[in-house]
């Protein structure tokens, strides 16, 4: 159990008035005059105020030396009290600014001189070595503890800081992974139902086709949300389930399909095993971008081209829509255009977005596949 800081410097006052008490007939046998009970009285007052002294270190160390003037002035000998003015200029260094210390610590060496002229002292070099070299220990300790705490408090604010910085980071990460899951498959069964709905008395097929469709796109989503949860146990055993990768491409072509856009997919170049987190930034850039079509332009079709070169990997989204783009879209908002800047930046890569000059809406990704070329990346959007 931590112990409180009174009850430090209770115990640590207590301490040195014990100290004190036993030095006390040191006096006579140093040619001093001997204590009485007025100065056994005196040595437990310079001592007493140590009790407060983190709480007010300047007002305790005026009151020890204000005590152990009066204990001088009345001729006793000043080594028995001195280790409490000591402790005091100590604990106003260490907490306190120099401009508040150093003259606490010009108090104890006036003191100290003003002993050695009350006792009639005939080694005067070594009161004043003593007057100079003491005060200026104290101080100086005082300060390095100073400095040692404030390093440790800033310390402490900085990985406080960093430690929300990466909660932050960490919680748009999650909340980019549940808008590109739950945006895109919600938009397909929106789309779905509707049909369904409409054709429901008159085309039973096709209203069966949008339901089915409806129950797989649910089950994807139910799977991915599912995987999502995996990555966030803490539990190391658990079984992480494979992100979606480029290998899906098709998978999600077939699901905008039946959601009324027609789309094509092109694969140019020879398809290779890339880094997990790459292959999941290009995937849900194209989910994104497709999902935007599904909701902003109806009746468009789009297109899907994945192009793998040496050191990059390059994908595209296009449509041919011609309804008015909302104004989020226009401007760059909306959390799925972040989100895919965001994912962009995140992997060294290269991403634009924006109208076409013939119509429509472009969506062009490029992302290095070497480690180098990730480092140096930047993000572009148009």
């Amino acid at each position: 159990m931590r112990m409180r800081p009174i009850a430090v410097d209770t115990l640590i006052a207590s301490a040195l008035t014990s100290v004190a008490l036993l030095l006390g007939p040191e006096a006579a046998r140093q040619g001093q005059r001997p204590l009485d009970t007025a100065a056994y009285v005196l040595v437990v007052l310079v001592h007493l105020p140590l009790v407060l002294r983190g709480r007010a270190p300047v007002v305790v160390c005026c009151l020890v030396h204000a005590t152990w003037l009066v204990y001088i002035t009345a001729g006793y000998w000043p080594v028995v009290c001195s280790f409490g003015p000591m402790l005091a200029v100590y604990t106003v260094a260490s907490l306190r600014p120099p401009r508040l210390s150093v003259p606490c610590a010009a108090l104890m060496s006036a003191t100290w001189l003003y002993a050695g002229a009350v006792n009639h002292t005939d080694s005067w070099p070594s009161v004043v070595a003593q007057a100079v070299v003491y005060p200026a220990v104290l101080w100086r300790f005082g300060g390095v503890a100073r400095r040692s705490a404030e390093l440790t408090r800033q310390l402490r604010r900085e990985q406080a800081e960093r430690a929300r910085r990466e909660v932050a980071e960490e919680r748009g990460r999650i909340a980019r992974e549940l808008h590109d899951v739950v945006a895109h498959h919600m938009s397909v069964i929106s789309v779905q139902t509707g049909l369904a709905r409409f054709v429901f008395d008159s085309d039973r097929d096709t209203a069966r086709t949008s339901l089915d469709t409806i129950a797989a796109t649910g089950k994807e989503a139910l799977d991915e949300l599912r995987r999502m949860l995996v990555l966030l146990r803490t539990d190391d055993d658990a079984p992480a389930a494979p992100m979606p990768g480029l290998a899906r491409l098709d998978e999600m072509a077939e699901r905008i399909r039946s959601g009324g856009v027609p789309v094509t997919l092109t694969v140019e170049g020879t398809p290779r095993p890339l880094a997990p987190g790459i292959e999941l930034c290009a995937y849900r850039v194209v989910q994104e971008a497709l999902t935007n079509v599904l909701k902003h332009a109806p009746g468009a079709s789009a297109e899907v081209r994945l192009r793998y070169e040496p050191r990059q990997v390059i994908v595209s989204v296009t449509d041919d829509g011609e309804g008015v783009i909302p104004a989020r879209v226009r401007t760059g908002g909306g959390h799925g255009l972040i989100g895919m800047r965001e994912r962009a930046k995140l992997y060294g890569g290269q991403i634009s977005i924006g109208p076409r000059d013939r119509g429509g809406f472009a969506v062009r990704l490029t992302l290095p596949t070497s480690a180098r070329a990730a480092a140096q990346g930047d993000d572009t959007t148009t």
